[in-house]
Order: C-alpha cells, then sequence, then structure tokens
C-alpha cells in the first residue's frame, strides 16, 4: 500500500510539474486534452443517463396500457438521433458556415491529426466532442415524445424524429454553437434554453395541435378532465434522475475542465443549476397550494424541470440567489404555459411545452438581465427566428405525415392502448 500511494504521489507531483515548469511545456496540452476529453465523455454520459429520466418521467404520466409504447419510442429516439448525427447532422451544425446559415452535407468522422501539437488548453478527442453534442440531439426529440403520447403513431413519429434530429436542430444549431448569424448577431445560449429545450418545444406544439387531444381529455363544454397518470413515483425518479443529468447538460457547455477559471466556473454551473431547480420546485409548492387549495405533484416536479430549463441559457453568471429568483420564475411561467394549455383544449401529456418552450423562452430573454454583453433584442431575436423555422418545417413535416401515412392511432387502437396495438404487449403483468 505505501508503494501504491508512493507512485499515486509521485504521478500527481509529476501532473503538478508539468502544468507549470518551463522545462515541460511540451506535457501541457498533452494533460489537457486528457482532462477535457474526460470531462466531455462524463458530462455526456450524464447527460446520455437523461433519457432514462425522460423515459421514466413519460412512463408514469401516461396510462398503464400506454407504458410499453413509451419505453420503445425513448430507446429508439435515442439511437435514430445518434445514427442521424453522425450522417449529417454534426457536420450540418458545426461544418463550414455557409452563409450563416448551415454547415455541410456530410458523414462526421474524428480528426485528431495534430492534436497533441495545439498549445490551446481547451483541446480534447473529436470523438469526445461529437458524443457529448449527439446527446443533446437525443435530449430535444426526447421533449416531442412525452408530449404526443397515447395518441401518435410510432413509425411516424420515428420519421419525424429522423427530419428532427439530422436537419431542423443542427440547422438551428448552426444558427448559434455553429458560429452562424445568431452568434454573429449577438445571441446568446450557454447550453440550449433555446437550442435544444425550444426546438423540441416548438416541434412537439405544432405536433399537439395537428394530432388533436386524447379521447376523454376534455368534455363535451371544453373544461379540461385530469386522466390519472399510472405511477407517479416513476415520473419522481425520472425528474431527480434529469436533476442529476442536467449538472452534465449545463456543467459540461463550459466545453474545458483544464484550467483553474474552468473548474470555477463549472462549479458555479452546477451550484447554479441546482438552485434553479430547487427554486421552480419552491414556487410551484407555495403557487399550487394557493391557487388550488392543495398541493400538485406533477406540476411540482415540473416545476422543478421548468427551473432547470430557465437556467440552462445562461448557469455561469447569475449569483445563487439569482439562479433561484430565474428557476422560480421558470416555475410560474410553466403554470401559466400549463393553463393556458388547456384553455385552448391542447392535449400535452408530460408538460412538454410549458416545461421546455415555455420556460426556455423566459430563460433565454433572462440572460439579458444578468449578462451585461448581451441585449434583450438579441436574445428575442433568436427566440422569434428559432420559432419561426422550427414551427414552419415542422409543420411541413407533420402535415406531410399526416396526410400520407397518418399521424394518429385508429380510436379502436386508442380505447385499447398503444402497447396491445402497436408492441403487442403491455409493460405492466395486469392478470
Amino acid at each position: 500500500m505505501k508503494f501504491i500511494k508512493s507512485k499515486s504521489w509521485l504521478a500527481l507531483s509529476l501532473l503538478s510539474l508539468a502544468g507549470t515548469a518551463s522545462a515541460a511545456e511540451t506535457a501541457v496540452p498533452e494533460i489537457s486534452v486528457l482532462l477535457n476529453t474526460f470531462f466531455f465523455l462524463f458530462c455526456g454520459v450524464l447527460v446520455m443517463f437523461m433519457a432514462a429520466g425522460f423515459t421514466m418521467l413519460e412512463a408514469g404520466m401516461v396510462r398503464s396500457k400506454s407504458v410499453a409504447i413509451i419505453l420503445t419510442k425513448n430507446i429508439s429516439l435515442y439511437s435514430v438521433a445518434g445514427i442521424m448525427f453522425y450522417l449529417v447532422g454534426y457536420e450540418l451544425m458545426y461544418g463550414d458556415v455557409v452563409s450563416g446559415f448551415i454547415g455541410n452535407f456530410s458523414i462526421w468522422s474524428a480528426d485528431d491529426t495534430g492534436l497533441l501539437a495545439k498549445t490551446s488548453s481547451d483541446a480534447y478527442a473529436a470523438s469526445s466532442d461529437w458524443f457529448f453534442q449527439m446527446v443533446f440531439v437525443a435530449t430535444a426529440a426526447s421533449v416531442v415524445s412525452g408530449a404526443l403520447a397515447e395518441r401518435s403513431r410510432f413509425w411516424p413519429f420515428l420519421i419525424f424524429t429522423v427530419v428532427l434530429t439530422g436537419v431542423m436542430y443542427p440547422i438551428v444549431g448552426h444558427w448559434t454553437w455553429g458560429g452562424g448569424w445568431l452568434t454573429q448577431l449577438g445571441f446568446s445560449d450557454f447550453a440550449g434554453s433555446t437550442i435544444v429545450h425550444s426546438v423540441g418545444g416548438w416541434a412537439a406544439l405544432v405536433g399537439i395541435v395537428l394530432l388533436g387531444a386524447r379521447k376523454g381529455r376534455f368534455d363535451e363544454n371544453g373544461n379540461a378532465i385530469t386522466i390519472p397518470p399510472s405511477s407517479l413515483p416513476h415520473v419522481t425518479l425520472g425528474t431527480f434522475v434529469l436533476w442529476m443529468g442536467w449538472c452534465g447538460f449545463n456543467g459540461g457547455s463550459q466545453l474545458a475542465f483544464s484550467s483553474l477559471n474552468d473548474a470555477v466556473s463549472v462549479s458555479n454551473i452546477f451550484v447554479n443549476t441546482n438552485a434553479a431547480a430547487a427554486g421552480g420546485v419552491v414556487a410551484t409548492l407555495f403557487a399550487s397550494q394557493l391557487l388550488y387549495g392543495r398541493l400538485d405533484l406533477p406540476l411540482v416536479l415540473n416545476g422543478a424541470l421548468a427551473g432547470l430549463v430557465s437556467i440552462t441559457a445562461e448557469p455561469s453568471i447569475p449569483s445563487v440567489g439569482m439562479a433561484m429568483v430565474i428557476g422560480g420564475v421558470g416555475g410560474l411561467i410553466m403554470m401559466t404555459a400549463t393553463s393556458l394549455l388547456e384553455r385552448l383544449r391542447l392535449d400535452d401529456v408530460v408538460g412538454a411545452v410549458p416545461v421546455h418552450l415555455a420556460a426556455g423562452i423566459w430563460g433565454t430573454l433572462a440572460v439579458a438581465l444578468v449578462n451585461p454583453e448581451v441585449t434583450f433584442v438579441a436574445q428575442l431575436t433568436g427566440v422569434v427566428a428559432v420559432g419561426i423555422f422550427t414551427c414552419t418545417f415542422s409543420a411541413i413535416v407533420w402535415y406531410l405525415l399526416k396526410v400520407l401515412r397518418g399521424i394518429r392511432l385508429h380510436q379502436d387502437h386508442e380505447e385499447l392502448g398503444a402497447d396491445l396495438s402497436e408492441v403487442g404487449l403491455r409493460a405492466y403483468n395486469i392478470d
């Protein structure tokens, strides 16, 4: 044990010397690459685990007769997102700027040529960056899945996922993170309140409008009827998994972990991410008690998610207190949007539009409140531009699918449940 400890101490000493001694300057980039690459992979795995969180949340919010199809959709969309981001999405998002609008239509390939010759402290292995960016794409697709649950057909949904992950999301990403026209305009979205969450939210909203509500969701007078979820423990577990994964979502967007400043920034991001979620929970707790005279667990859980979405646009700059306020306001906006959807007779099973779209818009605009280098006009321009593009593109794709294949389950299949009609078995063995 002493020998092992001595070796560990020696290794740490060498790493320290490599970062400070002029005689070891050639080792500094290699150490940076190691740290940054591991950071990308670690945070990427956390974000990947969010897929499990979305799956549990959605499975708990639907009725027991529609759980197996939700499980099938979530593992399928994650797989499709990875394939499409490899085939076209990554290069379309990060390839050479074409008039600030799109990148290249080409297959991604890792290029680490000259990596160790770089002197920049933010260097990393190309594959680690691809993996981290890919799991973000899957998150956007997961937003759509929950909103359309219990009445959408599987294959049309998967075709839409192909377009969303391969074309729509990468183009919006190119405008911003790819160095396109919105970035040049001064638009800022640190980890994707708009780029990821609002894109998914807009696409889901268009799908909801064209798909229609579940049978029995509204009475003949248009009043909302609550459809009990199958498992609130699953919804709660899914929320906690998402809360944890969000640390990788926001923290990894620092894009480096090889300097003191990076370490401090990532630590602040983790704390602010956690604080915003807590603010969303507490605000929703009090608001539901005051408005309804009781606690509303699904709303409270969505309050946490709304807080997380709200802080995603800028989690590094605000104070902890301000992060709580941003998250709390996000929770209240989510509640307002939930009520508005019901009044419009729009059926969002998991509350994806209020959480990811409404709170995402708020979080994006709130950047101008905490970052003096960002203007409200630039943020609003980004929100509107992404909204118009995503809604238009989504409407075309959803409408074509509706006309050519149909996007809604047959009425008899909907009553029977998508599990038996599309998967052939139920998630729960009910004798």
